[in-house]
């Protein structure tokens, strides 16, 4: 069962609520879809279930995870009431430190009269350890107090802490290696993308490129036949004039009239030649 909620000041987050219980997290643990619940509520609740009690996905003791780290910071600073309230403790604290004080925390009423005689006695007063292992330890509980198994049980807490931590870190660095995955793989495929659309840029630019040389070529020639063309007709033009001289000599009438016919024949030729229209 988790802290009862009426003991805390303040407003407590509905994420820092047991999803079974519905009080607030004690020693808390998470399931892979985030839910979180006390480790006592989600240890019998697995009994006879083997699914989240919030969501319904599949569930076992294996998958369930530490709280992570900004939850658990934000449970530990919950203040809440000392349980001896009622007795007359008016003390509120941390989450984090209200063990520590209530191991600490008498709840019987005492006059100040009778209060050192009642100090003497009190099994809720603390002391440290004579043997010197540093712990605190209660009158009531001196007769059971084990150094050797004390710091064995601090060993492990440590132990199962750091495992905790380390679990954590990992968790952490996959999601975040699992996010960059995803990242990378989505950048590759707009890259992909981006190299098939150049290359389909560059296929339609080296046909144009080929187009655009034939075409050239063809004009080159069109040029080249044009040249020819005009040469031919400066000569007729020359032969024409030539002839047109000799004209005054009419004794050569025969001559001219059959040059003048062989120049007028060649320039039909010309004409008759196909020509080729080239369109860029």
């Amino acid at each position: 069962m988790g802290y009862d909620i009426e003991r805390f000041v303040g407003y407590v987050n509905d994420g820092l609520l047991c999803c079974i219980c519905r009080d607030v997290l004690e020693n808390p643990l998470q399931a892979p879809c985030e839910h979180a619940y006390c480790t006592s509520c989600i240890h019998g609740w697995l009994v006879h279930h083997h699914n989240c009690p919030e969501d319904r996905q599949a569930l076992d003791l294996s998958m369930l995870r530490p709280l992570f780290r900004y939850m658990r910071n934000d449970l530990n600073r919950l203040q809440i009431r000392c349980r001896n309230r009622e007795h007359g403790c008016e003390m509120v604290c941390s989450l984090e430190s209200v063990d520590r004080h209530e191991r600490e925390c008498c709840p019987m009423q005492v006059e100040r009269r009778n209060l050192e005689a009642h100090l003497a006695v009190c099994e809720y007063r603390s002391r440290e350890c004579l043997n010197g292992c540093g712990y605190t330890i209660l009158n009531a509980d001196d007769t059971h107090h084990n150094c050797v198994a004390e710091l064995r049980t601090e060993l492990e807490l440590l132990r199962s802490e750091m495992i905790c931590k380390v679990e954590e870190v990992r968790h952490e660095m996959e999601s975040r290696l699992d996010s960059q995955r995803r990242h990378m793989v989505q950048k590759e495929s707009l890259l992909k993308n981006e190299i098939e659309e150049l290359k389909s840029q560059m296929s339609r630019v080296m046909s144009d490129v080929r187009t655009l040389l034939a075409a050239e070529r063809l004009h080159r020639q069109d040029l080249e036949q044009a040249d020819l063309e005009k040469r031919e007709l400066l000569e007729l033009l020359k032969s024409l004039q030539r002839d047109a001289r000799a004209g005054s000599n009419i004794a050569e009438g025969g001559v001219r009239k059959t040059s003048g016919s062989r120049t007028l024949a060649r320039l039909d030729s010309i004409k008759r030649k196909p020509r080729e229209v080239t369109v860029i």
